[in-house]
């Protein structure tokens, strides 16, 4: 087998850039959730809804303690739960993450989840049960927020991925990767 013939395989640096990658898409999407939240629970709760497409859009804010569309008002820690398992399964399958478009799709994921888990665990009334600062209001639709548009966002891209085919990884164990299976140690094609 020639070196041009030889699979090309990554480094175990290239992988870990995708980790970070999804750490600070992450940590941006996080930052500019939380930075939203404190902006206009200070400067809009309790006051009358700002225009900024008309009444089509508009700045509203709204305590939901329920999930989207204020469904399920009564099972708050059941969306706190949801939350935190999404982020854990986020953090364990990262270990494996060598794909771009999964690292971005995997950081506005992650990013949404912990901006909502940190209101349902630190607002108002507290113990996991909090109320998340909706304040993005399309009429006759929906009041959301910017944590909401990362997680919509980042499974509008995980379902693309998927129905393209994309891997989030390496299939198996990092040992495959340099093992002896494969046509040419097999002695098939391209054996030399």
């Amino acid at each position: 087998m020639t070196t041009s013939d030889a699979p090309k395989t990554e480094t175990p640096a290239a992988g870990r850039r995708r980790v970070w990658l999804l750490w600070l898409v992450a940590g941006i999407a996080y930052a500019i959730d939380l930075g939203s939240k404190l902006a206009v629970v200070a400067g809009l709760e309790g006051r009358a809804p700002v225009p900024v497409i008309g009444t089509w859009l508009e700045l509203r804010v709204q305590r939901n303690p329920g999930a989207a569309f204020g469904l399920g008002e009564a099972t708050t820690i059941v969306f706190t739960l949801i939350a935190a398992a999404v982020a854990v399964a986020i953090v364990r399958v990262s270990r494996r993450l060598t794909s771009t478009p999964w690292a971005l799709a995997l950081g506005l994921l992650l990013g949404g989840a912990l901006g909502n888990l940190t209101d349902r665990v630190f607002r108002s009334p507290g113990s996991m049960r909090g109320a998340v600062v909706d304040f993005i209001a399309v009429r006759d639709f929906s009041v959301m927020n910017l944590a909401d548009w990362a997680i919509t966002c980042g499974g509008v891209l995980v379902v693309l991925l998927s129905f393209r085919g994309e891997e989030l990884g390496p299939v198996g164990t990092p040992s495959d990767a340099g093992g002896d299976s494969g046509p040419a140690r097999q002695g098939g094609v391209g054996a030399s």
